[in-house]
């Protein structure tokens, strides 16, 4: 399965979720799938399905409402972002097993630095003693998801404070650089990027085993 692997850099969230959105839109069906790695500038984002009373006291950080799954989160540099353009029907699968593709992906990268991470049942993404690490957030349109996964590696958490983040009041957050001292941006992303590598030469088998499920219009 070959992927193209854009490394975008530090950008400002509205015109990746664009770009994102034109780049499914326009797609054909022998497009290749691509991987955006990249850091935001500090913005929350808020989720389709996302309600006011989980917004606090944002102060001068914007508040983007987007169409990805979830509640809202926040981004910021020192936060891994892995946008996944991935095209699902060619997969013929769906949106849940995938959702545990990216989940497993963290957990396996996590344990190279000697971290045991989970999951929670009903609650997306990864943690470590209870604490979330790791987030979710996708989209579906014709077979094809967009935006990705986040993984929190060396930043400020004091903007998770200011909302419920992920719509839970008392939800902790952690970090990477919590558990491992000295840890690098680029060092993770690139152990990221290969795990990812590794994980989808099996993601058919692996999808298969998850279960098969619809796949949204």
């Amino acid at each position: 399965m070959e992927i193209k692997i854009r490394q975008l850099g530090r950008c400002p969230f509205p015109p990746i979720w664009h770009q994102m959105r034109q780049f499914t839109e326009a797609r054909t069906e022998d497009a290749l799938d691509e991987l955006w790695v990249l850091e935001h500038f500090p913005v929350f984002t808020q989720g389709q399905a996302g309600k006011s009373e989980h917004v606090l006291n944002v102060g001068d950080i914007p508040v983007v409402q987007t169409d990805r799954g979830g509640q809202i989160t926040y981004h910021g540099p020192g936060q891994l972002v892995l946008y996944t353009l991935i095209d699902l029907h060619r997969l013929k699968t769906g949106v849940k097993a995938f959702v545990s593709f990216l989940e497993q992906s963290m957990i396996q990268l996590l344990s190279k630095y000697q971290i045991s991470a989970h999951t929670k049942p009903g609650a997306p993404g990864v943690y470590i003693d209870g604490k979330k690490i790791g987030f979710l957030g996708l989209k579906v349109h014709k077979g094809r998801v967009y935006h990705g996964l986040a993984l929190n590696i060396n930043m400020d958490l004091e903007p998770f404070s200011r909302i419920h983040p992920c719509g839970y009041e008392h939800l902790q957050i952690t970090q990477l650089a919590d558990w491992v001292s000295g840890v690098e941006m680029n060092e993770v992303k690139e152990a990221l990027l290969q795990q990812f590598l590794k994980d989808v030469e099996t993601i058919s088998s692996f999808l298969a085993a998850a279960g098969h499920f619809v796949i949204p219009a």
